[in-house]
């Protein structure tokens, strides 16, 4: 059919919400989606996974990794953003260290170690006759430790200097992850629950947190608060034009970028657009504030865009999957995903049980992110932290400034093969270098063998 104006991109659109608006459906019906607190826009993008391949649609699957793409950026955008105004978090910041930094040196120990396990399956199953890009195992921590933004972002690239179908692998890897994190986390934490290594005790798990739906009778969080005048222009619409100022100021430094480097170089930058929009969303934040109008960037309102972009960000990663190229890669993706799941929900087991303080919260948040997203973080701790009386809420978002070199120079160190021209076992070696200097600070700062309460606990809600 002929249309006055191209319509691929809102029925791409128009796709992924329905999917998500299906996904929400089914989390507010089905037991077995509430048992396991799988979330709206999982259940939407297994859906569309499955129809992605009945090709009952016009819709490429390229034009949903795009969409993917656009809206991992849009996510770390309005992350930078985001302004903090709440005292109490930083007095969190300030007096209760030792918390973060034990989840941040978590995801010092599982990146590498992810990455140690994938890298040397791919030296195994060479010996066997199976031979892989260099970077294939690589591939598990972005999709595990990162998250499918990354997996994506970076896989693309990857597939510029010869790895193909390394977006789609990522993908995989990062689906596997979010199953982990709710087939096997949701499990762990309730069995912790049941052994009494709650803080504050059992807890019955609300039901509209189970459902999905808020109950209409109940009180609602704010949303955010208007900034704008209406008869001037609406706050939501001033809140995306921040964000969207930020995106083409951020396309603009890439590109003159590229243009100065050689043509693969300049090709890689683009897998790292997330980093640089974080760059320049907080140079923006820091000018606004500066300017005495750092008011206007409403804070709740861009932590809903940020919800938004990764609700839609999931459903199109999952979508996207193409099951052809994973049944190519069978063999490899099942056996890193099955020992590198095990491995990681062991070594987190095993460093929270640790903890002489918080030791069941910090484990559940800890999983959800080093297996999905900081997101699955916060689910897994609801169940066991319904009220969050716990401060390891505000310990998640602390952890994100201490973990930052942590995962951003992994994920630069991921790409050594290829940048730097690294033989496989040389990666290797330097992410055994990372574990190791992890081991040491946990022991330095007293997170081994059982840290007193005074030293890890900080200090209490208020």
């Amino acid at each position: 059919m002929n249309t006055p104006f191209p319509f691929d991109g809102m029925l791409a659109f128009a796709f992924l919400s329905v999917l998500l608006l299906v996904g929400v459906g089914l989390r507010s019906r089905v037991g077995f989606f509430q048992r396991f607190l799988v979330p709206s826009c999982l259940i939407g993008g297994v859906l569309g996974l499955v129809l992605m391949h009945t090709g009952i649609h016009g819709i490429e699957t390229a034009t949903i990794e795009a969409f993917a793409y656009h809206f991992f950026n849009i996510s770390f955008i309005s992350v930078g953003l985001t302004r903090d105004d709440n005292d109490r978090e930083h007095k969190v910041k300030t007096q209760m260290i030792k918390g973060p930094a034990w989840m941040a040196l978590m995801q010092g120990l599982t990146f590498p170690m992810q990455a140690i396990l994938g890298g040397l399956l791919v030296i195994l199953l060479g010996w066997f006759g199976l031979k892989l890009f260099p970077t294939f195992g690589f591939l598990v921590p972005l999709g595990f430790n990162e998250g499918p933004g990354q997996a994506l972002s970076i896989g693309k690239v990857w597939e510029g200097v010869g790895f193909a179908d390394a977006a789609t692998i990522g993908l995989t890897f990062a689906a596997v992850g979010y199953f982990f994190a709710f087939f096997v986390g949701v499990p762990l934490v309730n069995r912790g629950i049941r052994s009494g290594r709650a803080t504050f005790g059992p807890q019955q798990i609300p039901r509209d947190f189970l459902t999905g739906i808020l109950d209409p009778q109940g009180t609602a969080e704010s949303a955010g608060r208007l900034t704008l005048h209406s008869g001037n222009a609406e706050t939501l619409a001033f809140q995306l034009a921040l964000v969207g100022g930020v995106y083409g100021i951020t396309y603009g430094i890439i590109a003159f970028l590229g243009g100065l480097l050689p043509g693969d170089v300049a090709g890689m930058l683009w897998g790292f657009f997330f980093f640089f929009g974080l760059g320049v969303a907080l140079l923006v934040k820091w000018a606004m504030a500066r300017l005495e109008i750092h008011y206007l960037a409403d804070a709740g309102v861009q932590r809903r865009i940020t919800g938004f972009s990764v609700d839609y960000l999931i459903v199109a990663t999952v979508a996207a999957i193409e099951l052809k190229i994973v049944w190519e890669y069978l063999l490899p993706i099942s056996l890193m995903a099955l020992v590198n799941g095990v491995m990681t929900t062991l070594l987190v087991v095993y460093f929270g049980r640790r903890l002489s303080a918080y030791s069941l919260e910090r484990t559940a948040a800890i999983y959800g992110v080093v297996t999905g997203t900081v997101s699955c973080g916060l689910l897994l701790l609801r169940i066991v932290d319904p009220d969050f009386k716990t401060p390891v809420a505000y310990e998640i978002a602390v952890m994100n400034v201490f973990s930052l070199p942590v995962v951003g120079g992994c994920t630069v160190l991921v790409n050594g093969p290829l940048w730097w021209g690294w033989p496989l076992w040389a990666a290797i070696l330097v992410f055994v270098g990372i574990m190791a200097v992890a081991l040491i600070l946990m022991k330095l700062l007293g997170l081994l063998n059982g840290a007193s309460q005074a030293e890890i606990v900080g200090p209490p809600p208020q």
